[in-house]
């Protein structure tokens, strides 16, 4: 897809206006690559001058810090911002709300002062400028919910930039019975995506995606990958994934422009 490294652009005396931060999911997860090639479409249809760090990115460190290891958040951290810090990055875009959270709210306190923006804002902020021009087309008129992600609702506030993209497509929002403040979490955050879920009657995803069915969506729009895991999970637990489609914000987007 011919995406530019921070290396090459510094080789050659550049800098770009914005870093994307990929994230591990974005780079290992197969569901979740996809988020990133329609994300990276977006920017490069609309001429974006962006570079991300390949093979100089490394985790954030948020599921060890999460998980109780303060010691390895640390290690990734400073070794993130060294590299960041080498490269004079100023402002910063990610898809993951874990890494959004982390480099924004976590990252000062060791070093790394950026602009931190989740691309739910940054698509949003490119509706408001013209600069993405959405026609509605396709999705005139369709059922689409949208679930909160923990770090991106309740832990950092942001509310109505995802709702204002997926309003942008024209079509039909419907709310689950609990969202924006009191969103239920898809039971992947605080490191819990590693492991197996403790005994009890339902498993978190379950009871999430039950609400999400309710809507009568038959799309579920998401912006992090941990949900997108999650909720994936769910719709198939329940053997409704030929009917029911859950999507990033960003292939929503893409597809609405016909970039996929």
């Amino acid at each position: 897809m011919n995406v530019v490294t921070m290396a090459d652009m510094a080789a050659k005396g550049e800098s770009p206006e914005v870093l994307f931060w990929v994230g591990c999911a974005g780079s290992f997860d197969d569901r979740y690559k996809r988020v990133t090639r329609a994300f990276v479409k977006i920017l490069q249809a609309v001429n974006i001058n962006f570079a991300v760090l390949g093979p100089e990115e490394t985790c954030t460190g948020d599921p060890a810090r999460r998980a109780g290891n303060e010691f390895l958040f640390q290690m990734q951290a400073m070794s993130n911002i060294q590299v960041l810090n080498g490269y004079n990055i100023k402002k910063i875009v990610t898809a993951c709300p874990h890494c959004f959270n982390t480099i924004k709210n976590e990252y000062p306190e060791l070093g790394g002062n950026y602009e931190v923006i989740h691309h739910s804002a940054f698509l949003q902020q490119l509706i408001q400028e013209g600069k993405i021009k959405v026609e509605g087309g396709s999705f005139k008129g369709k059922k689409i919910t949208y679930h909160d992600s923990c770090y991106l609702g309740r832990a950092n506030n942001i509310y109505e930039a995802p709702r204002s993209v997926l309003e942008a497509l024209d079509a039909d929002l419907v709310e689950m019975k609990r969202c924006r403040t009191t969103g239920l979490c898809c039971g992947a955050g605080g490191a819990q995506m590693f492991k197996e879920p403790e005994k009890g009657d339902k498993d978190i995803n379950i009871e999430r995606t039950e609400e999400a069915l309710a809507t009568g969506a038959t799309t579920i729009a998401v912006a992090c990958p941990f949900c997108m895991t999650m909720l994936s999970d769910g719709v198939k637990g329940k053997e409704r994934e030929n009917d029911v489609k859950v999507k990033d914000l960003a292939e929503l987007i893409a597809e609405s422009q016909g970039l996929q």
